[in-house]
């Protein structure tokens, strides 16, 4: 009897001592795995144009996601999300390549969005802005 106890008394332990790692390490891969919260982020965005200039990119939050307003070699304006279609990382502007490259599998997007290369199965989604007395609204 007093043998019985001790092995259920080892087996409880044992049980939570492997509860206990599987929350230490499934903890760190939900929260990166979990989308940002979308409390704090503005549905529409002003954007003083004088902040980006020819051939630049400028980043910020819209509607709960990063999104990036890009003026073309050339002047046009462009205002796109700036998550990349293939697994959701956030691409980069490479200014000196005027593109994008999402750093998580090397995929390429032109300045307007378009997919260049890489895995990416959807061109970047543009959002809808306009420009009026030196402001970009997006939104």
């Amino acid at each position: 009897m007093e043998r019985n106890g001790r092995r259920t008394f080892l087996g409880v332990c044992l049980g939570g001592l492997a509860a206990a790692v599987a929350a230490v390490t499934a903890w760190p891969v939900y929260r990166y795995l979990a989308p940002r919260s979308t409390g704090a982020t503005a549905a529409r965005v002003d954007i003083p144009e004088k902040d980006v200039p020819e051939g630049e990119a400028r980043f910020f939050e819209f509607n709960g996601a990063s999104a990036v307003v890009v003026r073309k070699r050339g002047g046009g304006l462009i205002a796109l999300s700036a998550v990349c279609t293939h697994l959701g990382c956030i691409v980069q502007w490479e200014k000196d390549k005027q593109d994008f490259l999402c750093p998580c599998h090397g995929g390429h997007y032109s300045p307007e969005g378009a997919v260049t290369a890489g895995p990416p199965p959807k061109p970047l989604t543009k959002l809808p802005f306009s420009v009026a007395n030196g402001t970009i609204t997006v939104g």
